[in-house]
């Protein structure tokens, strides 16, 4: 949609990189179409680096609602002080329209918004409805879904619903025209291990004993690429040097894109980001949930891909060396296995979900304007463009 004048988009997200991530994807959309963002985020959010860089960001106090009676006060006099702070921000520079992330720095900005008659669309990145989320999707005008099924989704809501995916980089979302790398018993085996932004000590433990279980003639195949905390490194690869086998270890993955390319299965967490990127680029995997998340929502994001054939769940508890090397050598011994489900985790993609939330967004704004009697005439003058977009099972 191309408007006679740019918008000016208020992003509203958690402190989280489940959050910020594909909020950033969203901005940088928004900003090659023209329109101008603003970002309401907390301490933790501003912190994270190479995200929203060039956006004006205004910083609220962090709360959350779990803990003791008082800790619940402590937040709730947080969220009212941010309600207006972010009220003021408003009136020196009112927004066109409102998207929130989830998360509770969200909170304020959406009922600010609300209050002054701006237009807002929610985005859920999981496969539950968030609790921030469930406070406020009734008051939304549009709740935007990465799942078609979204558990603790209020029924009064489903109307106003609608699936457009996980935004993801365009590095990774072009991952989609790849090919699945070549596999069978004369090529590596191409596995890589993430465990979100700062790795799993779970994974650091149980993967390179699992490997160091498989038959030497498997071992010699296999080329490993593992994401661990600094504490964990030196014995994560002094354990994969004790089995001979190749290993790349870091903190961080800055290429992500091209690690992903040439992977052939992917070991790690089931957290939003890291299955639209998964889905996006095609690439099966063996997901461990983590067991503390709100709601145990990296359990029902894992199962989503796993009943779909894109995935293979296990349970942190029995998340052993023993039962991963037979996952592992199961898979090896039967390569098609992996090429079908990483067709499957490609059919579950949505490699254009950034474009898609930015239309919804356009669309939602200028619903808003054709109510606003100062601006129908501007509204009148559009023109709107349609996009065809993949559309996906779960």
């Amino acid at each position: 949609m191309i408007t006679s004048r740019p918008l000016l988009v208020a992003i509203a997200a958690g402190g989280t990189g489940g959050h910020m991530v594909p909020a950033h994807v969203l901005a940088q959309e928004l900003r090659t179409r023209g329109h101008d963002v603003m970002l309401l985020t907390d301490g933790r959010g501003a912190a994270i680096p190479g995200l929203f860089s060039g956006v004006v960001s205004h910083e609220l106090d962090s709360g959350h609602m779990t803990g003791g009676l008082m800790t619940k006060l402590g937040s709730i006099f947080r969220i009212i002080r941010n309600i207006g702070r972010v009220r003021r921000i408003f009136q020196k520079q009112t927004p066109d329209i409102l998207l929130g992330f989830g998360g509770y720095p969200s909170l304020p900005g959406m009922i600010a918004a609300r209050m002054a008659g701006i237009a807002t669309v929610l985005h859920e990145q999981n496969a539950v409805l968030g609790r921030a989320n469930r406070l406020l999707s009734r008051g939304a005008d549009v709740l935007a879904l990465s799942f078609k099924v979204t558990e603790k989704l209020p029924a009064s809501v489903a109307y106003k619903t609608l699936v457009t995916g996980n935004p993801v980089r365009e590095e990774i979302s072009i991952l989609a025209r790849k090919a699945y790398p070549q596999i069978g018993e004369d090529h590596m085996l191409r596995l890589l291990v993430v465990g979100g932004s700062l790795g799993a000590k779970i994974l650091s433990d149980v993967v390179p004993d699992a490997l160091s279980l498989l038959p030497p003639h498997l071992k010699h195949r296999l080329q490993v690429t593992q994401q661990c905390r600094a504490e964990d490194v030196a014995r994560v690869k002094a354990r994969y040097q004790d089995a001979a086998i190749a290993a790349e270890l870091a903190t961080y993955l800055e290429d992500m894109p091209d690690r992903l390319r040439w992977t052939h299965l992917v070991i790690g967490r089931s957290g939003a980001s890291t299955l639209a990127e998964l889905t996006a680029a095609g690439r099966p995997s063996i997901l461990v949930p983590l067991p503390i998340a709100t709601d145990d929502h990296q359990t029902v994001n894992a199962r989503r891909l796993a009943d779909f054939g894109a995935a293979w769940c296990i349970p942190q508890p029995e998340f052993t060396p023993q039962t991963l090397a037979k996952h592992i050598q199961k898979l090896a011994l039967e390569p098609q296995r992996l090429e079908e489900a990483g067709r499957k985790a490609r059919d579950l993609g949505r490699p254009l979900a950034a474009a898609s939330l930015a239309n919804l967004v356009e669309e939602t704004a200028f619903a808003r304007r054709l109510h606003d009697p100062k601006r129908q005439e501007e509204a009148q003058t559009h023109i709107h463009t349609r996009h065809d977009f993949h559309e996906a099972s779960p």
